[in-house]
């Protein structure tokens, strides 16, 4: 008897959430490492190698190894600050354009086995890797095709080279949640370019990590997200055509890559990168110049607020510790966001959120992106309605699609009102993974969300009501 009941709830729930099982799936799908890796929200980025020494931001690749030696090197010291900061992970330029490896490769004489740190027995990756499974952290790699110092760059041989690099690293050090490739191609020491073997590449990372999802221009997994400001589109599409384009100066025009494809043939969702200092590595001129606490806030919102990662870099000084400076920006901003989305209004209020006379209030604010509404195909003319016990002040909204059923709303609006009276209205088009949306506050009691437009059923999965601090809203409204 009980396992009928079951049954039968399971049923209910099923058709109150106006599930269908024809209806699983809308255009190109992402992938489960896909989904892995967009849970993931924000991370770090962390820019170190003789560049952090000499002072510059692309090596000439023609550095003595031995100016690469960190006096105190403490991973350990990185990842308790990520770990603080809220990140999910880490991600390291095992080798950046001037080619030195921070890891002893068999495929190199420009590594730290060649650096003094350590007595030539140093291994940057290692001591990450080890240090992020300690403190529960996701770890990643930047490995740059472009070799300043290889004296193979330019020739046939070095693709070659690049593929044992990465076959290398996956082996001592993986498994990754994501794998990043620079488009940069300049010249090497010879004076050549490299005509890269990007097909060879991306069959080799299937091969050898068919989990890891690997970052590019155009993916195949991760999409640039077309700056370095760390912002997506207002119109963010998972979705992007790539067929004609090329990694680098090939590449997708960058309005593209911020906004996608509302049609596009791969599911290739974007990562927004900035650094939380003018440059992306460590400058001792610039520790007066580390962003907020609030511009961080501002970049989160238009970033993971717009349905993509966050990839924040943090770059370690001369020592090999990140700065007091950048750690109590973390700091601030960690504290920031948890004070902004600590407390749903929803929630608080008891409010009950209705689609005509289904009270659908538990499959949209059960934190499960496994259960969602589904509009149905006569969306346009049906609402979502959220209705509070009492007048509430806001003005920051969160919503959700299931995007593992494809990415389908074109357009929607949000009307808040008080007392049945109107009081403001947003208009917007995308909403993706999340969208999270600030406006001037308002007292109301009542929120009507309405899909305008769909590639087909609206599917929602998540709502949110917030009230942030005025001041930080207020520069968001400005930086709009």
């Amino acid at each position: 008897m009980k396992r009928i009941l079951l049954i039968i709830v399971s049923i209910l729930n099923l058709i109150i959430a106006g599930y269908s099982q024809s209806d699983t799936g809308s255009g190109p799908l992402p992938t489960a490492r896909q989904l892995n890796w967009q849970h993931a929200n924000f991370y770090l980025f962390v820019h170190f190698g003789p560049n952090t020494f000499t002072n510059l931001e692309w090596g000439k690749g023609s550095e003595q190894e031995a100016v690469f030696n960190p006096t105190a090197l403490d991973c350990r010291q990185w990842c308790r600050i990520a770990k603080a900061a809220g990140a999910k992970g880490i991600i390291l330029t095992a080798k950046h354009h001037d080619g030195f490896c921070l890891w002893p490769s068999a495929y190199s004489l420009h590594t730290v086995a060649q650096s003094s740190w350590r007595n030539g027995k140093g291994d940057v990756l290692k001591e990450l890797s080890e240090a992020c499974k300690e403190y529960g952290l996701s770890f990643g790699v930047y490995l740059s095709p472009w070799d300043r110092n290889h004296p193979a760059y330019g020739t046939p041989a070095y693709n070659d080279v690049f593929v044992n690099m990465m076959k290398e690293v996956v082996a001592r050090y993986g498994p990754f949640f994501e794998f990043w490739w620079d488009g940069a191609n300049g010249e090497g020491p010879n004076g050549k370019k490299q005509q890269y073997d990007w097909h060879r590449f991306e069959f080799t990372m299937r091969s050898i990590a068919p989990e890891t999802p690997v970052f590019s221009d155009i993916g195949p997994d991760i999409r640039w997200a077309g700056n370095e400001n760390g912002i997506a589109g207002t119109t963010n599409w998972n979705l992007l055509d790539t067929a004609g384009f090329t990694r680098g100066a090939g590449a997708p025009p960058v309005d593209t890559l911020n906004r996608g494809n509302m049609n596009g043939a791969n599911w290739i969702p974007a990562e927004c990168d900035v650094s939380i200092r003018p440059g992306w590595f460590y400058h001792s001129e610039e520790d007066s110049l580390v962003k907020t606490p609030k511009k961080l806030f501002d970049i989160y919102l238009k970033s993971v607020g717009r349905g993509a990662n966050l990839l924040l870099n943090v770059p370690p000084d001369r020592r090999g510790l990140i700065s007091a400076c950048d750690s109590a920006a973390l700091m601030g901003f960690a504290r920031i966001r948890e004070e902004s989305f600590h407390t749903s209004l929803i929630k608080k209020d008891k409010a009950g959120i209705s689609l005509g006379n289904k009270n659908l209030t538990d499959l949209l604010t059960d934190d499960n992106e496994n259960s969602w509404v589904n509009l149905g195909n006569d969306y346009a003319n049906v609402f979502l309605d959220i209705r509070f016990n009492h007048i509430q002040l806001m003005n920051c909204i969160r919503l959700e699609e299931p995007v593992q059923n494809g990415q389908r709303v074109k357009s929607f609006s949000i009307e808040i009102l008080k007392g049945g009276e109107f009081m403001y209205r947003l208009d917007e088009t995308t909403i993706g993974h999340q969208r999270i949306l600030t406006f001037p506050i308002t007292s109301a009691d009542e929120i009507r969300i309405f899909v305008k437009d769909s590639k087909s059923n609206p599917l929602i999965s998540e709502i949110d009501v917030y009230r942030i601090d005025d001041v930080l809203h207020q520069e968001t409204l400005n930086a709009k």
